[in-house]
C-alpha cells in the first residue's frame, strides 16, 4: 500500500519521474533492523519498503531475504500474495475505488468516469510521471456510505461524480490526500480524523456495546478473579463468537487455558472483509478501549502475556487511533507489566496491519499472516487453541466478541444471558446497507425477524436480503418472517438489502467473482471450481443455460464445499445455492432446453482426490469460523 509516509504523499501529484533508483542496501537493512530482522514481521517490513520506494523490487527482495535469513522466493511469496503490495512501481498517490456490488448500485460507474477524466488514466493504470495510480478493490468496509475510496491512507466516502472530480482536481493541483478531509488535518486528534473521514452511522445503540459503558469495569473485576472464574462467567453468559459460526467463547478460552505450554497468545481478528460488514469498524472507532479491555481479560483467563491486534489493511486510517489507545493504556498501567498493580499479570499488544486479503479473516490464514507468511489457512487439527501462533496456544476472537466479554465481566453473566433468545444470548451488531433509507449500525437483542429489522431501517420495498454477506444466505420476501439468531439466520452482522429493481443473477455473478479473486489458490476445487461456477452463472445471464445446468451448479457446489480446506471454499457456493433455493424462478426464466444436449462441463472429480486428503473432512468443532 502506498500510504504517503516518508515524504511521498505530502506533495500531491507534482513530482515528475517514476524511474526507480537502485535500492540502497543500508536503507533496507535499517528497515529490517527496525523490526528486529524478524521474518515474522515480514508484512511490516514490506509495508515500510513499499512506502519508501513505491514498490517491492527484485533487488529489494534479495536484500530483505539476506537480512531475515530467508530465501528470495520466500520473500516474494509474501509480497506477491497480498493485493496491497506491488512488485511494480505505483504512484505516489494510489486511489483505490471500492468495487463492491453496493457501490456499483450507488453510482460507482460515474464516479470512476470522473476520476479517469480528470487524471487522464484508466483504472489499472499509473500515470506516466509516476504521480498517481487508479485501481479498484473489493469491499473496504464502507457499504453504508458508498461509493467510497481509499486515497493512500485517507478515506473518501459518499462519493458523487462531482465530489470525485473535485478530489481528483485537488490532487492534480498538488494538494495532499489529507487536505481532501481538512486543511488542518494534522492538527486534529486521531479520533477526529477518523470521524471526519468516515461516518459511524450508529442508528440504534443497544444496552451492551454502544450505550453507556463504565470505564474498565470488566477488567477491575477480572483482576480479583481466578482465571477459571473468568472463563466460567463467560461460559455462563452464553456468549458465542460474533463472526457467524457461533462457537462458545468460554469453551474456546478453556481449551487454550488447559494447554500447559510456556507461551499463550491472544489475537483480535479485526479483518472484517466480508462484503457488507462494517460493525467492527465502528467499535474500533468508538470503543477501542473496550476492545483492548476484553483482550486483556482474555489474556488473564488463558495465561497469555502477548497479544496481536490484526487490523485489515483497508482500515489503515484507524491505525494511529489504535496505536494512541495502546500507548495510553500502557501509561495508565492497563497494559504491560503488573497491570493494575497485580504482580504476575503481564500483557501487551502489538498492532499488525493486514495487506488486502479476504482469506485472512479465516483464523488459520490470519495466524499465518501474523507470522509473516502468505495468508494461507492451516490444516486442522491441531486447532489454534492448542497450536496456533508460532505453534503456541492461541485464542482468536473478533472485535465484537472481545467487547462483549469485557461487558460481561463488568455487568455479570446473568445480565447478558437474559438478553436475546435461548441459544442466542446478548445483543448483536447488524451492519445494514443497500436499498434502505437508514443504512448503518443497529445493536439489537438476538431474535428480531428480518421484517422487524427492515421496518427499522426503512427497507419496506426489499425484494431480497443477503444475510451474512456473500458467504451467508440470500432470502426472499417469503422468508422475512425468519429470526436473526444462531438457530435460524446466523450472521456475522452483514445485512444487505436489494429492492425489486436489482438483478439477482448480477449480484450472484459479482459475489462469485469476489470469491474467485479472493481464493488463496491452495485447493483445486476452490481455485478452479469457483471459476467454473462463475462462468456458469454468466451463461444464465446470457440466456444460454439449460435446465441441466441447474443440476451442474448444485453438483459442482457440493463438491467444492466437500473438498475445500477452509471456510472460504466451504461457503463460496452459497450465493448460488441460496438463490437456487429461494429464487428458483430467476433461473428457470432464463433457462431453455438444449437442442444438442451439449454443455460445458468441468470434471472436478479427477482433480480433487488429493484435495480430499488435504481437507481431511470431519465434523470439526470450529467449522467455517471466519471471524469469531
Amino acid at each position: 500500500m502506498n500510504n504517503g509516509r516518508n515524504g511521498t504523499g505530502a506533495n500531491g501529484l507534482t513530482a515528475s519521474s517514476c524511474n526507480v533508483a537502485p535500492v540502497p542496501q543500508a536503507e533496507i537493512a535499517a528497515i529490517c533492523d527496525r523490526f528486529g530482522n524478524d521474518k515474522h514481521r515480514m508484512l511490516d517490513i514490506l509495508y515500510d519498503v513499499q512506502d519508501r520506494y513505491r514498490s517491492i523490487a527484485p533487488a529489494t527482495m534479495d536484500a530483505i531475504a539476506s537480512q531475515t535469513d530467508l530465501t528470495r522466493i520466500e520473500v516474494e511469496g509474501v509480497a506477491s500474495f497480498y493485493s496491497f503490495f506491488s512488485l511494480t512501481p505505483k504512484g505516489r498517490v494510489t486511489i483505490r475505488l471500492c468495487d463492491d456490488i453496493v457501490d456499483r448500485f450507488c453510482g460507482l460507474e460515474d464516479v470512476v468516469a470522473a476520476f479517469e477524466e480528470v487524471l487522464g488514466i484508466k483504472v489499472g493504470d499509473t500515470s506516466a510521471d509516476g504521480a498517481v495510480s487508479l485501481e479498484t478493490t473489493p469491499c473496504i468496509g464502507m457499504c453504508d456510505q458508498a461509493p467510497a475510496a481509499m486515497v493512500n491512507n485517507v478515506m473518501l466516502t459518499s462519493l458523487t461524480p462531482e465530489t470525485a472530480r473535485a478530489a481528483a482536481e485537488a490532487l492534480m493541483a498538488g494538494q495532499s490526500p489529507e487536505s481532501l478531509v481538512s486543511d488542518r488535518f494534522h492538527e486534529l486528534s486521531p479520533h477526529e480524523r477518523a470521524v471526519r473521514m468516515v461516518e459511524n452511522n450508529v442508528r440504534h445503540a443497544g444496552a451492551v456495546l454502544l450505550g453507556p459503558v463504565p470505564e474498565e469495569a470488566g477488567l477491575n473485576n477480572a483482576v480479583g478473579m481466578r482465571p477459571s472464574q473468568i472463563i466460567n462467567a463467560v461460559e455462563e453468559s452464553g456468549l458465542r463468537g460474533c463472526g457467524g459460526a457461533g462457537f462458545t467463547t468460554g469453551r474456546k478460552w478453556r481449551f487454550a487455558a488447559s494447554e500447559k505450554l510456556d507461551r499463550h497468545f491472544v489475537i483480535c481478528n479485526a479483518d472484517e472483509g466480508e462484503p457488507g460488514t462494517f460493525k467492527d469498524r465502528v467499535l474500533l472507532t468508538e470503543r477501542p478501549h473496550l476492545l483492548i479491555e476484553g483482550m486483556t481479560i482474555a489474556a488473564r483467563a488463558v495465561g497469555a502475556r502477548e497479544g496481536i491486534l490484526y487490523l485489515r489493511g483497508e482500515y489503515v486510517y484507524l491505525r494511529e487511533l489504535l496505536e494512541t489507545v495502546l500507548e495510553e493504556r500502557r501509561r495508565r498501567g492497563l497494559l504491560g507489566k503488573e497491570i493494575l498493580g497485580v504482580k504476575g499479570f503481564e500483557f501487551d499488544i502489538r498492532l499488525q496491519l493486514g495487506a488486502g486479503a479476504y482469506i485472512c479473516g479465516e483464523e488459520g490464514a490470519l495466524i499465518s499472516s501474523c507470522e509473516g507468511l502468505p495468508g494461507e489457512p492451516k490444516t486442522r487439527p491441531p486447532f489454534p487453541v492448542s497450536r496456533g501462533y508460532l505453534g503456541y496456544p492461541t485464542v482468536v476472537n473478533n472485535v465484537e466478541t472481545f467487547c462483549h466479554a469485557a461487558r460481561i465481566l463488568g455487568q455479570g453473566a446473568k445480565w447478558f444471558h437474559a438478553m436475546g433468545t435461548e441459544g442466542s444470548h446478548g445483543t448483536k451488531l447488524f451492519s445494514v446497507c443497500g436499498d434502505c433509507l437508514n443504512p448503518g449500525i443497529y445493536e439489537l437483542p438476538y431474535g428480531h425477524t428480518v421484517w422487524e429489522l427492515l421496518e427499522m431501517v426503512g427497507g419496506a420495498d426489499a425484494a431480497a436480503v443477503q444475510v451474512g454477506g456473500p458467504s451467508g444466505t440470500m432470502i426472499g420476501r417469503d422468508s422475512f418472517h425468519r429470526k436473526l439468531t444462531f438457530d435460524d439466520l446466523a450472521t456475522g452482522g452483514a445485512i444487505i438489502i436489494f429492492n425489486g429493481q436489482r438483478n439477482i443473477l448480477e449480484i450472484v455473478e459479482y459475489y462469485m467473482s469476489f470469491f474467485v479473486h479472493e481464493s488463496c489458490g491452495y485447493c483445486t476445487p476452490c481455485r478452479v471450481g469457483n471459476v467454473f461456477l462463475q462462468k456458469a452463472i454468466q451463461k444464465f445471464q446470457k440466456g444460454l443455460a439449460n435446465p441441466e445446468d441447474i443440476d451442474y451448479l448444485k453438483d459442482l457446489s457440493g463438491t467444492i464445499i466437500e473438498t475445500s480446506r477452509c471456510g472460504l471454499g466451504m461457503t463460496s457456493p452459497n450465493p448460488i445455492l441460496s438463490t437456487l433455493k429461494n429464487f428458483p424462478l430467476v433461473y428457470a426464466a432464463v433457462s431453455k432446453p438444449s437442442k444438442d444436449g451439449i454443455r460445458d462441463t468441468f470434471d472436478i472429480q479427477s482433480a480433487i482426490d488429493g484435495a480430499r486428503k488435504i481437507a481431511k473432512r470431519r465434523s470439526y468443532i470450529f467449522d467455517k469460523d471466519f471471524t469469531q
